[in-house]
């Protein structure tokens, strides 16, 4: 919390710094309800590649889930986070319980009102947005998708209220449960597919997912609708534009949306760069973008997460500790990104045939996925890092370098994105087929690589925003940079771990596959671990001690 309060607030600030039990466990709950949504979410992709694959109706699964889910980023728990939860814990901390409530209810109708109407026009619109944002599908996967998202816009739309809950819950010092809550969005999907799998043709199975889905959508709101209530009985449901507390959420919402907004623009355009090819690519984008967002979320976003608070106090101080801190912080995040980055480029294979290859997601789609996946992992070090590189002009308050380079970061992607998957595959827009494929011959189990020329644009889009940001600091407080060596060891761990990993696959040729696989990615973790241990990274005493420490 900012030190420069007025004289008031003092003594609300003395008792909000000493933590409470729950507070100090506060991160343990959290990271404990992500990993298991997270699991659940993996268990959901798997179910969807043994049903959908990369066929057509992959293809409309992703693109219905991901075309409404503008409605959801953009008002949901990242904007939540930084404009209503912080005003309405300090209404809690002041003793003004009254006016939290009244707060509360007003920004439940406010979000009530805007998302309902985005959430009716979308559905209403749906044809007008596959257009837009999918021009690359016709007939029946264009028809399908405009269906299914007029399920999927109510489910996000239920979605921003569950979001709404989250924060009210976590102002309350309540972590796990909204956390958590997403399993059951997850476990709604995973048993329609499971229950009507066997019973309907792939098109009904579809439509029958999108209305599952916002079946999930409603539990995780409702299961968390009793604990907000009872936390909280102040709750009046008003709109009340003329509440100054009100006023001060939608101020700080409107610099949050337009961040959330540079993020969706980049998504919307490797989507609608992917309808061009052929079928299949959007699905197979999809579930390599899955197993790549992992560790930045886990690790890149939740060091950020978790180092913002310190670097801010440390900008009122010394500007070298704050140098010093940050450059700890991408030396930690590396511990995790670089055995990742290794694995996602030497074991593509073995890690998307573990997770999906079942069903109708057959061996070429995994070599696809896979070489999707290895694409994006050229990026991955960059797009870890930088969220802490972006917290870190957060602390100085700067928020407009990390927009800029953000931008810069889009235009290169959607660029260079676009001129190598032409050169990779024709493209095909409405009746029309545009063959600029000079590399066309190149293909994975007779696939084309078109989309892992758009995946490559996006990792030299990653490199370029890591230089901005990189330089800025470096102008600001000095060269932020990994712990001396620490690349080096880290990057030879994780290479003996991934030749390691490879000789027991090829050792282990004769063992039932699922087996083999599972014994290659417990062998390169161990050989990692025991590698970087032998080459003093510090880290793995650091990591021990955490899990040691009760």
């Amino acid at each position: 919390m900012n030190a420069r309060v007025p004289s008031d607030r003092a003594p609300v600030e003395v008792a909000l710094a000493r933590p409470t039990t729950r507070q100090r466990h506060g991160s343990v709950f959290v990271a404990s309800g992500i990993l298991l949504s997270r699991l659940f979410g993996l268990l959901r992709e798997s179910v969807m590649a043994a049903f959908f694959g990369t066929t057509i109706y992959g293809d409309v699964v992703r693109a219905s889930l991901r075309m409404p889910n503008v409605l959801q980023n953009l008002l949901g728990e990242g904007t939540l986070s930084a404009s209503f939860i912080p005003v309405y814990s300090e209404l809690l901390a002041q003793g003004r319980k009254e006016e939290a409530g009244r707060l509360a209810g007003a920004v439940f109708a406010l979000l009530l009102a805007v998302a309902g109407a985005i959430a009716a026009l979308g559905a209403l619109l749906a044809p007008l947005l596959t257009t837009i944002f999918l021009p690359g599908f016709t007939g029946e996967r264009r028809e399908l998708t405009i269906a299914a998202a007029r399920w999927i816009f109510p489910m996000t739309g239920v979605l921003v209220l569950s979001a709404w809950a989250l924060g009210i819950l976590n102002s309350r010092r309540r972590f796990f449960l909204p956390y958590v809550a997403p399993v059951l969005w997850n476990a709604a999907m995973i048993a329609t597919l499971l229950f009507f799998g066997g019973i309907l043709p792939p098109r009904d199975l579809v439509l029958a997912f999108a209305i599952g889905a916002l079946v999930g959508g409603m539990l995780q709101f409702a299961v968390q609708l009793p604990w907000v209530l009872r936390l909280e009985p102040h709750l009046r449901v008003r709109w009340d534009l003329r509440n100054e507390a009100v006023r001060t959420v939608v101020r700080n919402a409107t610099p949050a949306i337009a961040g959330r907004g540079m993020v969706q623009i980049s998504g919307y355009v490797d989507q609608v760069l992917a309808s061009l090819l052929a079928a299949g690519a959007v699905a197979a984008l999809g579930y390599a973008l899955t197993l790549y967002l992992l560790p930045v979320s886990l690790f890149g976003m939740s060091v950020a997460a978790a180092e913002l608070p310190e670097l801010s106090r440390q900008r009122l101080g010394d500007l070298d500790a704050l140098r010093r801190r940050a450059s700890e912080g991408i030396t930690r995040i590396a511990f995790f990104a670089v055995p990742a980055f290794v694995a996602y480029i030497t074991l593509p294979d073995v890690i998307v045939a573990t997770l999906f290859q079942r069903g109708e997601f057959n061996r070429g789609s995994t070599l696809l996925v896979a070489a999707t996946l290895a694409g994006l992992a050229l990026g991955l070090i960059p797009s870890t890092t930088t969220r802490l590189f972006s917290s870190t002009f957060f602390a100085l308050q700067d928020p407009r370098t990390p927009a800029r380079a953000a931008t810069v970061r889009v235009l290169v992607s959607a660029l260079l994105g676009f001129l190598l998957m032409i050169l990779l595959e024709p493209i095909r827009i409405g009746a029309r087929t545009f063959d600029f494929a000079v590399l066309g011959d190149l293909r994975v189990a007779g696939q084309p690589l078109g989309i892992v020329g758009l995946v490559l644009g996006a990792s030299a889009a990653a490199w370029t925003e890591w230089g901005l940001l990189h330089r800025g600091l470096r102008r600001r407080i000095g060269p932020v940079q990994f712990r001396p060596g620490a690349m080096t060891r880290l990057l030879g761990a994780a290479a003996l771990a991934a030749i390691a990993a490879r000789l027991l696959h090829f050792v282990a040729g004769a063992a039932p596959e699922l087996i083999r696989n599972l014994a290659t990615l417990a062998a390169f973790g161990a050989v990692y671990l025991g590698a970087a241990a032998a080459f003093g990274v510090e880290e793995v005493a650091a990591q021990w001690r955490r899990w040691r420490r009760p």
